[in-house]
């Protein structure tokens, strides 16, 4: 999976190994100064479910990447100076640690690419077609927590910021 050749967004879904310091070297820019990549990693336990030993992930192709532009839509809209957005999905069988899903956001101050990149994988969590069926010692079956699929424009924004204050001095808003 390669960079695209023009634009500002990085988005898919692959059955290979995730690109993710390409992804991070495509995201760096020179109006931004910030870069956030999340990378969530397959790991030994789930709720309840301890010694998972693998993942498979199965998608719903036709409707991830429409669900990925409108979550980069809405991020834009929220955050409308960032830069540029990865949003990279594995299918098929994961082991242990390797990563599943890539969010990077860059933009030009750091509060507003944590905020970005934490709105982008928790609304690709909560609304793309994505889903995880986990083996550990005592058996398998589907993920845990598996809910209805929701518009990404509904996802909260994280309330918890740091930002500085009229002084410059950080505080949690």
């Amino acid at each position: 999976m390669n960079a695209p050749d023009h634009g500002d967004d990085w988005l898919g879904l692959t059955d290979q190994e995730l690109p993710i310091g390409d992804a991070y070297e495509w995201a760096v820019i020179p109006r931004c100064g910030a870069v956030v990549l999340f990378s969530g990693t397959v790991r030994d336990h789930a709720e309840d479910r301890d010694g998972v030993t693998h993942l498979t992930y199965e998608a719903y192709d036709e409707q991830v990447e429409p669900i990925f532009v409108t979550i980069v839509e809405e991020l834009r809209e929220r955050w409308p100076d960032t830069g540029r957005v990865v949003l990279l999905h594995r299918t098929g069988r994961l082991e242990l640690t390797e990563s599943s899903v890539i969010a990077v956001v860059s933009a030009p101050h750091r509060p507003e690419a944590f905020e970005a990149a934490r709105y982008a994988i928790d609304a690709l969590k909560a609304s793309a077609p994505i889903w995880k069926h986990e083996v550990w010692a005592d058996g398998a079956d589907w993920g845990t927590g598996a809910h209805a699929a929701s518009d990404p424009r509904s996802v909260p924004t994280n309330a918890s910021t740091v930002a500085p204050d009229a002084r410059g001095t950080v505080g949690i808003s």
